[in-house]
């Protein structure tokens, strides 16, 4: 018997943030796996295992729910904000590759409100035009990528959103991040802090890169940074539609 297996965005935080879809898709799962955090949202009940594991141990989360699914178990795979952001949809089709015999099963991908999104509501519409995404960590890429890549993102005036922008291990390359941005946006550009959003901890400080400083992120802060058009309207920021 084949089972089912979905990949669901728990949202930012806020459980009011998550999806009907989701909470159906919840509600009717044997077995859900994710990182230890996002597991623990997930209420337990009779008829239900849940399946913590470590960050860094994604593909062993996608096999295991692969192999699941193929078992007859109805699995759910739980990801903060939404699942195809720097999260575990890709792994999933990552190591679904690896198992042709397995390509034939029954995969939804259920979308959640990204952090990046749920930022910028809070902040007023700093995406509001052209916008871009980068994670700024190198733990699946080099470095030197993420400067490249942050570079010309700015260059082609892009408002952008940086996921994992400084954590302890690393907390030297926000410092250049920022430096890069200071050289290609100039002091003047507005970004903004939005930290633990949707929380009762969440905090959104703006300010401008003259101003920024690494310490104001850490790995439970987005980053939104707006292009040259981007600016203040009374507490608000926000990027015209025409920018």
């Amino acid at each position: 018997m084949t089972g089912t297996l979905a990949v669901a965005g728990l949202g930012p935080g806020d459980e009011d943030m998550v999806t009907p879809e989701v909470r159906a898709a919840l509600a009717a799962a044997t077995d859900v796996i994710g990182y230890f955090p996002y597991v623990a949202r997930v209420a337990p009940r009779e008829g239900l295992t849940l399946h913590g594991s470590d960050n860094r141990v994604e593909i062993d989360r996608a096999d295991l729910s692969l192999t699941l699914a193929a078992e007859g178990a109805k699995v759910v795979i739980v990801s903060s904000g939404d699942p195809g952001v720097f999260a575990m949809a890709s792994a999933l089709f990552e190591a679904l590759e690896k198992r042709p015999d397995l390509h034939g099963l029954d995969i939804k991908i259920l979308p959640g409100i990204t952090a990046m999104l749920a930022a910028a509501a809070h902040a007023g519409a700093p995406l509001g035009h052209d916008f871009c995404a980068i994670n700024l960590s190198d733990n699946l890429k080099p470095w030197e990528l993420v400067e490249h890549r942050l570079r010309l993102a700015a260059q082609a005036d892009f408002a952008m959103g940086f996921y994992n922008p400084r954590s302890a291990s690393r907390p030297h390359q926000f410092a250049r991040a920022l430096e890069i941005l200071r050289e290609e946006c100039g002091p003047d550009r507005l970004i903004t802090f939005a930290r633990a959003v949707t929380t009762p901890e969440e905090r959104i400080t703006t300010v401008t890169l003259a101003e920024a400083t690494p310490e104001m992120a850490d790995m439970r802060t987005v980053v939104l940074v707006g292009n040259s058009a981007t600016r203040r309207v009374g507490a608000w920021v926000y990027t015209p539609r025409s920018a």
